[in-house]
């Protein structure tokens, strides 16, 4: 995908997935911030999450500064106005989602900020564990951000009730989607409608580490194991 860059800001946007490519309901972009202070941005009619994937800096929301390191999970919520601040040397890598609010707004229990080491690991299956990063505990009700990681091994073929992107963090593995199976590696990116039959499988000897977003909300758990017999 080609990297887009509007006149003086500091970051360079890759769509991934959205509606000119099947994801009707999510838009998934690759966020590279250039060393410097980025251009405001303000979500009007959307709201959005993001992943610090590499590189450290602040977020500014609103007149309110936090900090950006790896493993960070970002909320920003219907029109509220946000820059990046990235210190240097490196750039700093995110990956941003864009979803619209389809339930209620923010409560008084709002986060803007979630690292992953403070949230607790919960099973999905034998071989898959997860953590949640932004969902109803941030005052995000429309869509559940989380870190799922896989050990060496293949699931059965299933499905989720809800729409997904994902972007493989760390490790190697193969999509298998659609009757086709897809190498994947970090830095891939996918898409999963609804009630897609599909595996990911870790074809590799060590844990991948994948980013989910998903809309509606719910758990990454929820699955349907698609009929065998």
């Amino acid at each position: 995908m080609e990297p887009f860059r509007e006149e003086g800001d500091t970051a360079s946007v890759r769509v991934t997935f959205d509606a000119t490519n099947g994801c009707e309901r999510l838009e998934q972009r690759v966020i590279r911030f250039a060393p410097g202070r980025s251009r405001l941005r303000t979500l009007d009619g959307q709201q959005e999450v993001l992943f610090v994937v590499a590189g450290h800096g602040e977020l500014e929301v609103e007149g309110d500064r936090h900090r950006l390191e790896p493993d960070t999970g970002v909320f920003i919520a219907l029109g509220e106005t946000y820059a990046v601040e990235n210190p240097g040397p490196s750039e700093l890598l995110a990956v941003s989602v864009l979803a619209p609010e389809d339930r209620a707004e923010a409560s008084g229990g709002r986060k803007v900020i979630v690292r992953l080491e403070d949230q607790p690991e919960l099973p999905a299956s034998s071989e898959r564990t997860f953590r949640y990063l932004v969902n109803e505990d941030a005052g995000c009700y429309d869509i559940t951000q989380f870190v799922g990681t896989v050990q060496p091994s293949k699931a059965p073929m299933h499905s989720h009730p809800y729409d997904e992107v994902g972007y493989v963090v760390e490790g190697e593995g193969i999509a298998h989607v659609g009757g086709h199976s897809t190498p994947l590696r970090a830095g891939s990116c996918f898409h999963l409608p609804p009630d897609e039959i599909h595996c990911i499988e870790n074809s590799g000897t060590t844990v991948m580490r994948i980013l989910g977003v998903f809309h509606p909300s719910g758990s990454p758990a929820s699955r349907a194991y698609q009929d065998n017999n």
